[in-house]
């Protein structure tokens, strides 16, 4: 008998080639982002979307520099809910209804595809005039209570400045500087108020009367001296006039968030510039009480 050597045993395993990583399906990884694009922009037409104000057109409830969230099926669906605004004017609404007077709402221009904010005034049938900066709805003048001047912080988005709001840059005891604004409650038939800035005589003061067409509203901006709104002609950067209820892409719903300009566009940065106070505020109009 020959005992076993140890070199003789069978080895317990053998190592076996490192496994190849399996083959990237490219048309599956394309497919899953085509997908999710396509989700994102369903949202974005349909649902809701965000939306940055770039003007002072609708102090003081929103300032430049603020962002906010529009709810795009209120009032249905039409040719410009699609994101970027791709298709040519398709008349009526899918699931169509009219808005509230007070509603804050975005609409395109007949002869550009960009979004304008303002506020819903005139309803069809309505007759609209403005007398001296007076706005008259059917033959009355809609209530106004003239407030104390509201200041506004100043900064590099609200700038306060001299040829919108003359002589209304203060400075005070601490050395800040503010936007010290005359404002007035306008307090709409339905009961819905909100607050207009009229800083003086301008252009703007004076129009119509006109008569608000059947699938039609007329949009004011709260900074009525200076809003190119339905008191505009579009070659004058306006909205030309009533504007037609296709042409209304969604309704604003609150602030998100504020910035006031000292950063740039690198999201990152912009804890530095945010605004105290602006996040979650409702951009529906308050109903007016005694």
């Amino acid at each position: 008998m020959t005992a076993d050597h140890p070199d003789d045993a069978a080895p317990d395993s053998v190592d076996s080639p490192a496994e190849k990583a399996p083959a990237v399906n490219w048309w599956h990884e394309a497919k899953s982002i085509a997908l999710l694009i396509l989700a994102v922009l369903a949202f974005h037409s349909f649902v809701a979307k965000p939306f940055y104000i770039p003007s002072e057109s609708m102090m003081p409830v929103l300032l430049k520099g603020d962002r906010l969230v529009v709810s795009k099926f209120p009032y249905g669906w039409s040719y410009v809910s699609p994101s970027f605004h791709p298709l040519p004017f398709i008349k009526g609404r899918v699931f169509g209804r009219l808005p509230q007077r007070g509603d804050i709402v975005i609409a395109s221009p007949a002869n550009r595809r960009e979004d304008y904010i303002k506020r819903v005034i005139g309803l069809p049938g309505d007759i609209i005039e403005v007398r001296g900066g007076q706005v008259v709805l059917n033959g009355e003048p809609i209530r106004q209570k003239a407030l104390k001047p509201l200041r506004i912080p100043v900064d590099a988005n609200s700038s306060c400045p001299p040829e919108q709001f003359p002589g209304a840059l203060v400075t005070d005891r601490s050395g800040r500087e503010w936007c010290e604004l005359p404002v007035r409650r306008e307090i709409l038939p339905n009961g819905k108020t909100y607050l207009t800035i009229d800083v003086g005589p301008s252009a703007f003061d004076w129009y119509g009367p006109v008569r608000v067409p059947a699938n039609h509203v007329f949009l004011m901006g709260d900074n009525r001296d200076n809003s190119a709104d339905s008191r505009a002609p579009l070659d004058e950067g306006g909205l030309g006039g009533p504007v037609p209820w296709e042409a209304i892409g969604g309704r604003a719903e609150f602030l998100t968030f504020s910035l006031d300009g000292t950063t740039g566009w690198n999201p990152v940065s912009w804890w530095r510039s945010l605004r105290g106070g602006r996040a979650g505020d409702s951009l529906r109009p308050a109903s007016y009480e005694e």
